[in-house]
């Protein structure tokens, strides 16, 4: 049984986002957070500013096809919910849009897109925070989460050592226990409508302690798995970090472990569409814009990849053990090497990966 901890370090390297393109996304972050700051109207109404998505989760991966990059931004303000309209909102910062992006910035349903040469940024607008303590959280801990990430760039230490250094600035931040609940506008229903970016922040990190700190790297090599098969095109992004994060059992002891485990688990326990509770706002259903054709469409790749994944962590042969984890990842994953001399390294059983238990399939 062969789990090739180092071959997946090394395709996890490959796969995550490289120093320049942190250094693209901190630079276009930074340059619309202090825009912002600085701007003689909306700096009346901007309390604080804070990242959010799997840049901050640190679940992110590189992008594919030439894409770009891309950075969530919530912005928030002193908006009253109860006097303006979501669209009314959003409309405030049309002047600043059309001053500093210009034709390069667009409404979506419950943000605006901002797409750069070198990034994509989405801003989150949200209502007013009438909690003082929570304001004052978000703003010294956004101080300090950006300020690591600056010393760590002009130090040159974001390289091949990103493991301990990047991820580690996100999953040892502070924590605010019971995170509050924003408001965000969405247009399309013309309604506040309600998210809590810190509370998934926090249950990621404390779901990658419970996994042994492997968890946000099972989220990392099934997210590039998805992004080999892009049809269906959802689920993808929260989502499916979601639906990872619910499947994947704590105490595993490797990613190879996690990846079987999870999509072992969507197999035997989500044949159908499930509902899944977002974290700190649980009447909402992350899966619910997700239909029914595609989430199908969707389980039978899961399907495929379960079989796949059993297959290279249960074959005794290395090389061939790689070969299968290859046909999983594609080419990001290492091809064999000569490992005559390393053959006993993969009989090497560890007792939590015995404990996965064989593929249930009919």
């Amino acid at each position: 049984m062969a789990e090739a901890k180092q071959y997946f370090k090394d395709f996890l390297s490959n796969i995550r986002l490289s120093k320049y393109q942190i250094e693209d996304l901190a630079r276009g972050h930074n340059t619309l957070r202090d825009r912002l700051k600085s701007d003689d109207e909306l700096s009346k109404i901007v309390q604080t500013t804070f990242l959010q998505g799997s840049y901050k989760r640190s679940t992110a991966v590189k992008p594919k096809n030439g894409k770009r990059s891309d950075v969530d931004i919530i912005v928030v303000t002193n908006i009253d919910a109860e006097k303006v309209t979501p669209q009314e909102a959003m409309n405030l910062f049309v002047p600043f849009l059309n001053k500093h992006y210009k034709d390069k910035w667009e409404f979506n349903s419950r943000s605006i897109g901002i797409k750069l040469s070198y990034v994509d940024l989405d801003l989150v607008v949200t209502a007013e925070i009438k909690d003082d303590e929570a304001l004052n959280f978000m703003q010294r801990e956004e101080g300090i989460t950006t300020g690591s990430i600056s010393k760590a760039l002009e130090n040159n230490l974001i390289s091949v050592d990103y493991f301990n250094i990047f991820d580690s600035i996100f999953l040892n931040a502070n924590k605010k226990a019971n995170p509050d609940v924003l408001l965000i506008p969405d247009r399309e229903t013309k309604t506040w409508e309600e998210t809590n970016p810190l509370a998934q922040i926090n249950w990621t990190i404390d779901k990658n302690s419970a996994c042994n700190k492997h968890y946000v790297n099972v989220v990392k090599a099934l997210k590039w798995w998805k992004k080999l098969n892009t049809s269906p095109k959802y689920p993808k992004g929260y989502p499916l970090e979601h639906l990872i994060g619910v499947t994947c059992p704590d105490g595993i002891e490797s990613v190879a472990e996690g990846v079987v485990s999870v999509l072992e688990n969507i197999v035997n326990d989500y044949s159908q569409k499930p509902i899944l509770k977002d974290h700190g706002v649980p009447d909402h259903d992350v899966f619910e814009r997700i239909s029914d054709e595609d989430y199908n469409e969707f389980y039978k790749l899961v399907e495929k990849a379960a079989k796949q994944a059993r297959k290279a962590l249960n074959e005794e042969e290395f090389s061939t053990s790689i070969e299968y984890w290859r046909e999983l990842f594609g080419n990001e994953f290492p091809e064999p090497q000569n490992l005559s001399n390393q053959k006993s390294n993969f009989s090497e059983r560890s007792a939590a990966t015995k404990n996965i238990g064989s593929a249930r399939f009919g």
